[in-house]
């Protein structure tokens, strides 16, 4: 969920990164943290890409710090519990929440009540991952490009349903922007989650949705859904044949995201230890492979670029939220 517009990132090399840790890491030593454990909140269940996620960087903050980094999973309200209650816990840097798009960006801008605000009850820490979502249909649809799927909605409008799991889902999201960018009609149709929307997909009762590619890989390669476009703003490498929907709707970008957020107040030399921690981590190649398998793409940053780009989020994803007039009722 993303503007074409590059993100305002800072990627660091590894060996300023390094440094940057040993420096911070000597400076913090009088001071003494970590001297205790970690609570990293996840604001999803345990398995999803979420958790796994977080269990993958928590063991690295773990061993870098040299104490246990522990996952706490709390779902619920689309993702805003998780994040509500890391907002109002103590800022000493001992809680730090993996912050989605979900509980900083659609879920606030939609109207769901939350108890902290999105805007300034968070210290960003880092980027962490994009994940970009891709454009999936049913396998026996007639269209075989993001064009043709263009042509055969306007062929025909209101006739195509789209179906995401849920309202205001990032999955939604991508859907709106596609036919608020090309004037194409398409009905959207929530479901309960991802799993039954597959399900229908398959079986032709929807025929178009955007979907993680872990989520839709299996099924394309078994030939049972097609995949036409991925939401990044370009071509990423776990799916280099497949085009980015931009090269045929300039602006379109469907790409979540996920970073790590602490709470407001929270001491700057403690964020900056954990973005180095965090940014040398991305850097490890079974890191890398790691998240590859998960269909999401590291994205070191600073903390000053992290706020900034979500800051703009906000702003971009309101726009569309508004323009399409998206309620949750």
């Amino acid at each position: 969920m993303r503007s074409s517009v590059p993100r305002p990132r800072l990627v660091l090399d590894t060996a300023v990164a390094i440094a940057l840790s040993i420096t911070l890491g000597s400076a913090l030593a009088q001071s003494s943290y970590p001297n205790r454990a970690i609570r990293f909140v996840v604001p999803y269940p345990p398995s999803g890409g979420t958790d796994i996620s977080a269990r993958e960087m928590g063991k690295r903050i773990s061993d870098a710090l040299g104490q246990a980094v522990v996952i706490d999973n709390r779902a619920g309200a689309g993702a805003t519990l998780g994040h509500g209650i890391v907002a109002k816990s103590a800022p000493d840097g001992y809680t730090i929440l993996l912050g989605t798009t979900g509980g900083m960006v659609s879920g606030p801008a939609l109207g769901v009540k939350i108890a902290y605000d999105p805007a300034k009850d968070f210290a960003p820490i880092g980027y962490l991952v994009d994940v970009p979502y891709t454009l999936v249909t049913y396998g026996a649809l007639p269209a075989t490009s993001v064009k043709e799927l263009i042509d055969l909605a306007n062929a025909s409008p209101g006739k195509l349903n789209f179906g995401s799991p849920g309202t205001g889902t990032p999955n939604h999201l991508g859907g709106v922007m596609l036919m608020l960018l090309t004037g194409i009609k398409m009905v959207h149709v929530p479901y309960r989650g991802g799993g039954p929307l597959m399900t229908d997909l398959i079986a032709g009762q929807m025929q178009v949705a955007f979907s993680s590619p872990p989520q839709a890989l299996p099924h394309v390669r078994a030939g049972r859904m097609k995949m036409l476009g991925v939401g990044h703003p370009t071509r990423v490498k776990l799916l280099p044949d497949i085009p980015a929907i931009a090269e045929t709707v300039p602006g379109f970008v469907n790409t979540g995201w996920w970073g790590i957020l602490a709470p407001a107040g929270t001491p700057k030399d403690i964020i900056q230890l954990l973005n180095a921690t965090v940014n040398k981590a991305l850097a490890m190649p079974e890191v890398v492979e790691r998240f590859a398998n998960l269909g999401v793409i590291p994205a070191p940053s600073t903390p000053e670029a992290f706020g900034t780009f979500v800051r703009e989020d906000q702003q971009r994803w309101g726009k569309v939220i508004r323009d399409a007039k998206i309620t949750l009722d």
